[in-house]
């Protein structure tokens, strides 16, 4: 295990597609699966039961999670000569909603059981679990991928995104300069969101938004991430510490605010980080902009160039008008962009998804989206992909020559 790299959240993962045996109950009621060679690799030859969590991540709705014990035993150990090792399971409500040719990973992870996740097959989720783990082919049978050095890869913007999208928290290597940075901040709470990218950018002296736009917008949004953690982590502590009483009585609704509070901050902030970032490699480069004004049907386009003022007059040409969304993520919260500047015929989209499926990126160029994304996201899409998605440097030079 090394701090900091994929080896610290999983050992190893055995794949395959679920058949019909393993998941309709008309078919067979069995709550296990048969341990090939692959899984025997993953779990070794001694009978153990295992703490696991199982998880059915459809992707474009929220999923499902479910603990639950695992056991892993040998039903022929009393036979002198042969093994039948298999994987059960009680039935619960991930197994339920699988489907067969869905992918199944069975994921060890250090000290803390088994995840036993189950995604639709071709789903964006499915792309990234196979890109994190470097899975190629898929058949029905387990294949097993332990994470050694060729795919202990570094924990980067991409694979934390994946990781907290299966519900793990990526631990921050501990930076004494963040404490130092945060300190102003310690008694007061968050600054606003436009002041706390300001001070990600101010504390990325790497980064370089002319030479290297698209290196600069990760390196600002994994520093403002790093920043917002170590700050939400502080005033947290400090919040239980305080506890949550009434009146001598413990306060419940208190603690649902406070949690419902830290829930929706989490949520907002990286839309707006992403936003202030972006328009803070605009204004370094002198693009002409406006943010967030009023179109047709009281839509906000997130950029609108050269400005709302040109897009509003109706001799300015259509050809020297462009529009841009921005969102952290897609799912289908990309169709969004269709709806907004209707003058503007071409959408473009900017996203820090990696992975994003085949099916969705054709979707979004059958309804003329062009995809945009920083270069270091790009090695997470098929060959194919790639050959259509822009860069942030793409994109610059192309709003630069209609201004």
């Amino acid at each position: 295990m090394r701090k900091g790299f994929l080896s610290q959240y999983f050992e190893g993962v055995a794949v395959k597609r679920l058949t019909s045996v393993e998941v309709d109950a008309q078919v067979s009621n069995q709550h296990e699966f048969n341990g090939s060679r692959a899984l025997r690799r993953l779990l070794g030859d001694e009978r153990r039961t295992y703490r696991g969590r199982f998880l059915w991540l459809p992707g474009d709705t929220e999923g499902i999670s479910q603990e639950g014990r695992v056991t892993w035993y040998d039903a022929r150990e009393a036979h002198p000569s042969r093994s039948e090792f298999r994987l059960y399971f009680n039935r619960n409500s991930v197994m339920d909603r699988a489907q067969a040719n869905d992918l199944l990973m069975v994921a060890s992870r250090p000290s803390q059981g088994l995840y036993l996740i189950v995604v639709p097959a071709g789903s964006t989720l499915e792309g990234q679990l196979r890109w994190l783990f470097g899975v190629t082919d898929v058949g029905e049978q387990f294949d097993y991928l332990p994470i050694e050095r060729g795919r202990d890869l570094e924990v980067d913007f991409a694979i934390r995104y994946i990781l907290e999208e299966i519900g793990i928290e990526v631990d921050e290597i501990d930076d004494a300069m963040l404490e130092a940075v945060l300190e102003p901040y310690l008694e007061h709470g968050f600054p606003t969101t436009t002041e706390f990218s300001a001070l990600a950018r101010k504390t990325s002296p790497d980064a370089s938004p002319i030479e290297a736009p698209d290196d600069a917008l990760l390196m600002w949004m994994e520093r403002e991430e790093k920043l917002f953690k170590r700050l939400e982590r502080h005033l947290i502590l400090e919040r239980l510490r305080n506890g949550f009483l009434s009146n001598a009585d413990v306060d419940v609704d208190g603690f649902l605010r406070f949690s419902l509070s830290v829930h929706n901050r989490r949520k907002s902030r990286v839309g707006n980080a992403l936003e202030n970032h972006v328009e803070a490699i605009f204004r370094s480069h002198g693009i002409r902009y406006s943010r967030a004004q009023v179109t047709e049907n009281k839509s906000r386009p997130d950029f609108i160039f050269p400005s709302i003022e040109n897009y509003r007059d109706p001799l300015y040409p259509m050809s020297s008008l462009t529009m841009l969304g921005v969102k952290s993520t897609c799912k289908d919260r990309w169709r969004q962009v269709l709806a907004e500047a209707a003058r503007i015929e071409r959408k473009h989209l900017l996203t820090l998804e990696p992975s994003i499926s085949e099916s969705q990126t054709m979707e979004m160029a059958s309804n003329n989206v062009q995809l945009i994304l920083p270069h270091k996201l790009h090695g997470t899409y098929s060959s194919r992909q790639q050959q259509s998605i822009w860069t942030v440097r793409t994109f610059l030079a192309m709003v630069r020559s209609r201004q």
